[in-house]
């Protein structure tokens, strides 16, 4: 295990493929969701016609995580392209979170105090924002 994090266990060419790797399957993967759930909204409503008179705004329930989960074991289209969005945002922010662990690997402690902000201000502004007004 200690061999695990050690610097020659994982060469800095190591990390940034898994960064990028991470960062491809994460935009391929969202992408599929995307579109299987575009594909489910399609036969679900495809046939119906869009008001384009009154603006509906948010459903409910696709604004937070339960509720989108929710909304796919229903077998709800929208909750499904929702969660596929929800994955392509995360991926950037796991590409950061691995970047902390890259940096302290290499013993590079201003990289790792400054993607620390980095992390805990997108983390500050996801969870504990502004409210609506």
């Amino acid at each position: 295990m200690k061999r695990l994090f050690s610097k020659h266990f994982w060469a800095d060419k190591d990390v940034q493929q898994l960064i990028g790797k991470q960062l491809r399957v994460g935009v391929i993967t969202s992408s599929i969701i995307v579109f299987l759930g575009g594909m489910v909204y399609l036969y679900r409503h495809g046939h119906e016609a869009p008001d384009y008179g009154t603006f509906a705004g948010v459903r409910q329930g696709l604004d937070n995580l339960p509720g989108i989960l929710q909304g796919i074991m229903q077998g709800k289209g929208m909750n499904v392209i929702q969660l596929g969005i929800v994955l392509l945002i995360a991926t950037p922010i796991v590409r950061i979170a691995l970047s902390v662990f890259a940096f302290l690997l290499e013993k590079d402690y201003l990289y790792v105090v400054i993607t620390l902000i980095v992390l805990g201000v997108i983390t500050f502004s996801m969870v504990g924002g502004l409210e609506r007004l």
